[in-house]
């Protein structure tokens, strides 16, 4: 059972839960997943690692109730426990193999849209700690569903806000900022790391490959048993077929076909939809757990 040690509310009803979670925290890395199960009926749940501290043995998961299951996970009260919380899961980010000079050759901007937001502190937090200085955009619809505004100014070195009503920093959306950094400030980067919502970063990696900065999207949002056994986070990253959970959960977001897999994650919301992505991709369409 796994004891939860913290919980916070931060917005547009997102919170966030510290979990004792030893051997997790032990062993993870920014960019990794946890699946997590309430309870013996409940549903599998995937959610990327916000932070960790191996020291004490937590995991901390940011959870948005949008569905049954997450709605039931963000009732659950300090000193509740969870039956399983399975991870690290997925392969590291690719900044955490890099060697120290190749890393001080990056100019990283992080862009963060929603809950994507979370799991972006995770990997801004562990360069600030390995000594190395980032920017970030982080974007939402309004100033009321912000999050992480604080703890991410700590861990960075520069921080840009924007609202597409204007209400709070730069009016406009994340596509908006980085034009405004990039061709009205000059602004010169080696490395976007796009996390948030689907349609943001078929967007952002639209206008990264017309300006030429390599960027890198997580297709978390697009999981669902997480082991590779389901199909549903199926994709196409360039000539190549792969799934987010066991490939990913990152990937080169030039390479990466987002029609194709939004198209497929709205298909698998059904059952007639499943089953037709079954016939229609074939022996393609199951992954392979790399994990077992």
């Amino acid at each position: 059972m796994y004891k939860i040690l913290k919980k916070e509310y931060l917005a547009n009803n997102i919170w966030l839960m510290d979990i004792e979670a030893p051997m997790v925290a032990g062993s993870c890395y920014p960019g990794q997943f946890v699946i997590v199960k309430i309870d013996e009926l409940g549903e599998r749940i995937p959610l990327t690692i916000c932070d960790y501290d191996k020291e004490k043995g937590t995991i901390t998961i940011v959870v948005q109730a949008i569905g049954a299951s997450t709605t039931m996970m963000v009732e659950y009260e300090v000193g509740d426990c969870f039956e399983n919380f399975v991870g690290p899961l997925g392969r590291p980010s690719d900044l955490c193999e890099l060697t120290d000079e190749e890393l001080k050759k990056e100019k990283i901007l992080f862009v963060a849209g929603g809950v994507g937001t979370a799991p972006v502190y995770c990997q801004v937090k562990w360069l600030y700690e390995n000594g190395y200085d980032v920017d970030v955009i982080i974007g939402a619809r309004t100033k009321d569903i912000m999050i992480f505004e604080e703890e991410m100014k700590a861990e960075c070195t520069n921080l840009y806000i924007c609202t597409d009503d204007g209400s709070y920093g730069f009016k406009g959306n994340t596509c908006d900022m980085i034009n405004e950094l990039v061709k009205n400030q000059g602004k010169e980067y080696t490395r976007v790391v796009a996390i948030g919502p689907m349609i943001m970063m078929k967007f952002v990696c639209m206008l990264t490959k017309e300006l030429g900065i390599k960027t890198i999207v997580s297709m978390n949002p697009i999981m669902v048993d997480g082991t590779g056994m389901c199909g549903a986070c199926r994709l196409q990253v360039g000539d190549e077929v792969k799934f987010a959970c066991v490939d990913g959960p990152e990937f080169d977001g030039h390479l990466v076909d987002f029609d194709q897999a939004m198209k497929r994650q709205a298909m698998y919301k059904t059952i007639e939809g499943r089953e037709l992505l079954k016939v229609q991709e074939g022996d393609t369409h199951k992954g392979r757990c790399h994990s077992c």
